[in-house]
């Protein structure tokens, strides 16, 4: 129950971030910001009250909170596995000393900045809400506004797009536009090539790594290309 509660508490967190950081970019009026109603409505599927959403807005309007810059960082864990970091920070030196130390405890290395890009595309992931939805029929009408990928998920009830990223904004607007339930709408770093043939237990002790950079606050997402 803790770490479910651990878990929530975090990602309220990330997504209070990005909300500032959209408002700061773009205005406080989603009407007139897409990566604020994006993070709005990804805030909304993980039932992030909606209290802590206006709070985050008028942090950001009344400029209490700090600005925060974006940075990724790229390396290697154990067994060759990639891992790229995506953070939003108010103080560079110390999120880049924290993510070295990271990986060097994890017998891992940083790397330079660009170095994954051969192994991370970046895309865009929307969930809508799946019931009444023909899939079919929702691929043929998406298909002008950029579907590459769709995926149902029955366990969750939700459908799955995927985009490139140029087509993340066509596709927002798309299916706002046919009035869809938008659950999630994320740019994501999706693996292109994977690391094969790790025992479980290099599984776990990549996964331990993993779960030590989502513990860092600077740190929004975390992927990996372990199959």
């Amino acid at each position: 129950m803790f770490a479910r509660f651990d878990k929530m508490a975090k990602a309220f967190s990330r997504l209070g971030k990005e909300i500032v950081m959209a408002v700061k970019i773009s205005g406080p009026l989603p009407e007139n910001n897409p990566r604020l109603r994006a993070a709005m409505q990804t805030a909304k599927g993980v039932n992030m009250p909606k209290d802590r959403i206006d709070a985050a807005i008028k942090r950001a309007v009344s400029k209490d909170d700090k600005d925060y810059e974006e940075v990724v960082y790229e390396g290697y864990g154990p067994y060759g596995v990639a891992i790229l970091c995506e953070t939003a920070t108010d103080n560079i030196n110390r999120t880049v000393a924290n993510i070295r130390t990271i990986f060097t405890k994890g017998d891992g290395s940083l790397g330079k900045t660009g170095s994954l890009d051969f192994i991370f595309s970046r895309k865009g992931v929307f969930k809508i809400k799946g019931a009444g939805i023909d899939p079919e029929e929702l691929e043929l009408d998406l298909i002008d506004s950029g579907l590459e990928e769709l995926f149902t998920d029955p366990e969750e009830g939700i459908i799955i797009i995927y985009t490139a990223f140029n087509d993340y904004s066509t596709m927002q607007k798309a299916l706002e536009l046919k009035g869809f339930d938008v659950l999630g709408a994320e740019l994501e770093r999706i693996p292109q090539s994977f690391a094969d043939g790790l025992s479980e237990e290099q599984e776990n002790e990549i996964l331990e790594l993993v779960e030590k950079f989502e513990e860092d606050d600077d740190i929004q997402r975390v992927y990996h290309n372990m199959r």
